[in-house]
């Protein structure tokens, strides 16, 4: 069970986070849009999961923008800790998050199997007819 401390900590990391990647890192392997969906805090808050979701034009473009954002992570801990008002910061680690991507394809699909069922059916209705 998550605890109110770990929300408001997460929720304190979240923003940090994005606010470091968005301004604070002039890394040119970052492309695309990056946001971070959700931050898992552990229940002594030292270590902080750390899921992003990049929009990318390709998988190897979200690729190079991950490693930079994982290469850097020793600079957002310590823009963190800025922010973070506990005795430890939290250890980052950082993960991608998929979920977005997936909802998108299985959108598609629903949007797919409509559109031939809809095809389908106008094309019975047009037999039907005759």
């Amino acid at each position: 069970m998550v605890t109110r401390r770990q929300e408001k900590v997460a929720r304190v990391v979240k923003e940090a986070v994005s606010d470091a990647i968005a301004h604070h890192l002039n890394d040119p392997r970052i492309g695309g849009f990056v946001s971070v969906t959700r931050v898992e805090m552990a229940p002594d808050l030292r270590n902080a999961e750390v899921y992003l979701s990049i929009f990318s034009q390709d998988d190897a473009t979200g690729n190079k923008t991950f490693k930079a954002i994982s290469h850097a992570r020793s600079r957002i801990q310590s823009l963190l800790a800025g922010r973070v008002q506990s005795k430890f910061c939290p250890v980052l680690r950082f993960h991608r998050d998929e979920k977005f991507k997936k909802t998108l394809e299985i959108m598609k699909l629903i949007n797919q199997a409509t559109s031939e069922l809809n095809q389908k059916n106008s094309d019975d209705d047009e037999e039907a007819e005759e």
